[in-house]
């Protein structure tokens, strides 16, 4: 049978990504370099009876989709850096209040509105600090069109599932790079929240369970529930009781870790007996992944790992890996946020070694091989 082909660019890839995974609910506002996914989505969902709107604002953007999810649907929203940041506070909301939803981040030069149309990796910490307080979430940083596709229709069964805002992140590069694809007409599993099926007598909306992820209540279903972004008890109700929020809090960022098989995903590459170890994402981990293979046939014992859920980070297998490694090549294009956390995964005798651009250009694989020869002369 033969195999059919087609081009596709990154962004469309995340939209027909999320189609396939159910989203059927897109709002957001138009911002260089994520455009073309908001576009591809108003031509999408009206044919799976789903709904487009372009708000006014990222804020309002984000506020419709959690509005949206909540109403029991599966919801996104796509952006750049500056709104990015707009966003911020309802990404706070979405992680404290438990509702599912999927922002997707094309970032590009910054800071403020920096460059439009170049890529960068600014976004890399915002993306997992950016909002307020201890709140939980998940970043994945796909590497290639492919990768976006499939990485967007596991970013809404993770959310769904986790009860969770789900961020993908990846740069400009990427978002335009056109690959060709084969043209798949399987099914992708379609991901249901747990919805609550209990007496609305003595239903509570954020009790704990044995998967610490509480049922939601269906809308129309008869459950009378409370939403706030107050730190809330089971009932949904605001508290300050310290044991009740100790509680509270707790296993809200428990079922990150009880759920961690599903969440955590990486590449590693040549890492067996690996010396020196490039550690990056997105456009720069092809270049480094070219370098390594390079650097191997030169005799450099070099490995590449790649966090495609860039947090929470993969601690555990990156651990593994960096006891024998004597130095850590970080290329990122940002002034150094992945080698910030090198610093603090890796132990004391490991040097770390940094490539930053921030002119908007990407990282090269000679730009990588050259450090790499670099190390393995020393």
């Amino acid at each position: 049978m033969s195999i059919k082909y087609q081009n596709l660019q990154g962004n469309h890839a995340c939209a027909l990504g999320a189609i396939a995974a159910g989203c059927r609910f897109f709002a957001g506002y138009p911002i260089t370099p994520s455009s073309e996914i908001a576009e591809r989505m108003s031509l999408e969902l009206p044919k799976h009876e789903g709904v487009f709107i372009q708000m006014e604002d990222e804020i309002a953007s984000m506020g419709a989709i959690l509005g949206a999810s909540m109403g029991g649907v599966k919801a996104m929203t796509a952006t750049s850096g500056p709104g990015f940041s707009l966003k911020q506070e309802n990404i706070g909301y979405a992680a404290g209040a438990e509702i599912p939803c999927v922002i997707a981040n094309v970032m590009r030069g910054g800071p403020s509105t920096g460059m439009p149309t170049r890529p960068a990796q600014s976004d890399l910490m915002q993306a997992r600090w950016g909002s307020h307080g201890g709140h939980p979430l998940i970043v994945i940083t796909p590497g290639s069109v492919r990768e976006i596709f499939d990485e967007t229709v596991r970013a809404f069964q993770l959310s769904e599932k986790i009860r969770t805002p789900v961020i993908v992140l990846y740069d400009e590069v990427l978002g335009h790079l056109v690959e060709t694809l084969p043209l798949s007409g399987a099914a992708h599993k379609i991901t249901e929240r747990k919805w609550a099926d209990e007496s609305p007598e003595t239903f509570m909306p954020y009790a704990e369970t044995t998967d610490l992820i509480p049922p939601m209540p269906r809308p129309g279903d008869g459950y009378r529930t409370h939403t706030t972004g107050l730190t809330h008890a089971e009932d949904g109700f605001p508290t300050q009781n310290p044991e009740t929020v100790v509680k509270a809090m707790k296993r809200m960022l428990d079922k990150f870790e009880l759920h961690q098989s599903e969440i955590e995903s990486y590449e590693t590459v040549c890492c067996e007996d690996a010396e020196v170890l490039v550690m990056t994402v997105g456009i720069s981990a092809r270049a480094a992944k070219h370098a390594v293979k390079t650097a191997r046939q030169e005799g450099i014992k070099a490995g590449l790992f790649r966090p495609i859920t860039l947090w929470p980070f993969p601690e555990k297998a990156f651990k593994k890996i960096i006891s024998k490694v004597k130095t850590v090549v970080v290329p990122e294009m940002n002034t150094g946020q992945l080698s910030l956390e090198m610093e603090r995964l890796c132990p004391k005798k490991t040097k770390i070694k940094s490539i930053n651009r921030i002119d908007g250009e990407a990282i090269a694989p000679k730009e990588i091989l050259s450090l790499l020869q670099s190390v393995a002369k020393k």
